[in-house]
């Protein structure tokens, strides 16, 4: 069983295979202490964790927050409207401040690209990436793959399709550096401008039809279309991406009846997937959420000290 010695989780793409899987088995040990009545354990009893949010955020930081508290740390939130970066400071004086307050953890969201492995390099504290500009998410990475790998067992030989703005997407990279190191076979799926050819250098196939894949796939993860971080000409306008891209009912019914149907928020029902293909039976998006909480306690527990998976 490999332990972890990092301090930081600043993206998949710097772990092992066997890095993450102990991420994912640590994440499995945690998973029953959400299903208590006292939803509660003393790991990180005497921690102190900063939600340092320069990006808003619901989900993640909201997820965070309890996967902190539900390891006994305690948790201030702070979001760039309130920090002294409105002021000019930089990046690295707050977190410099933040670290000489005796913070143990760090979650960053941030615009920059980077900007994790910026402070992981400067700070004794632990850095955990929660999103930086359209680089990485790990813990979306890491949460979508706990999913998968939860109901299917295994993700060696999955087909996993991933469809719509891999561009832009910060969790399209998290996941296909993770799913590619524990050996699935990745598709990417959407328009040229948005999937372009040069991904296949990391290992995947682009497609650029939905109906390519939609018999053979095992999972299928989609995509919002990350209007905020492109120019117009990327996109085709709603109307033609939701005709070629969409998830819609007719498309849905030619899944496999195991195919799995993800997507890490928020959703835009009607754009990339129907609203009653969402919500069907095949839709593991809540147990998606669920288990984000799992996962993060896991990273806080080991970027924190905690090399082993606790009993």
């Amino acid at each position: 069983m490999s332990t972890w010695t990092k301090k930081d989780l600043v993206g998949l793409d710097a772990l092992t295979a066997a890095e993450i899987i102990h991420l994912l088995d640590t994440a499995k040990a945690f998973k029953g202490v959400g299903e208590r009545n006292l939803k509660k354990v003393p790991a990180l009893r005497g921690k102190t964790l900063v939600n340092f949010f320069v990006e808003p955020s619901t989900r993640t930081r909201t997820s965070f927050e309890i996967a902190a508290m539900r390891l006994s740390a305690d948790v201030v939130n702070i979001s760039a409207t309130a920090s002294s970066l409105q002021k000019g400071e930089t990046l690295k004086d707050t977190a410099l401040n933040l670290q000489a307050l005796r913070a143990d953890i760090i979650v960053l969201r941030h615009s920059s690209p980077g900007s994790s492995q910026f402070l992981s390099e400067r700070l004794e504290s632990s850095i955990i990436n929660a999103g930086d500009g359209a680089h990485e998410h790990p813990t979306q990475g890491l949460l979508d793959i706990f999913t998968i790998r939860e109901r299917f067992g295994r993700i060696e030989g999955l087909n996993i399709a991933i469809i719509g703005d891999i561009l832009f997407s910060r969790v399209a990279r998290s996941n296909i550096f993770g799913l590619l190191k524990l050996g699935a076979n990745v598709t990417l799926v959407g328009p040229s401008t948005l999937v372009p050819k040069r991904f296949e250098q990391l290992g995947v196939q682009v497609r650029h039809r939905i109906d390519d894949i939609l018999e053979t796939a095992d999972v299928v993860n989609l995509l919002r279309i990350q209007h905020e971080r492109q120019r117009k000409e990327y996109f085709p306008g709603l109307g033609e991406y939701v005709s070629l891209f969409g998830l819609t009912k007719p498309r849905a019914a030619r899944l496999a009846p195991h195919c799995l149907i993800m997507h890490p928020g928020p959703i835009n029902r009607g754009v990339e997937i129907d609203s009653d293909v969402a919500d069907s039976t095949q839709s593991v998006i809540l147990e998606q959420v669920t288990n984000g909480i799992a996962v993060r306690m896991a990273v806080l527990y080991s970027c924190a000290g905690g090399a082993h998976i606790p009993a």
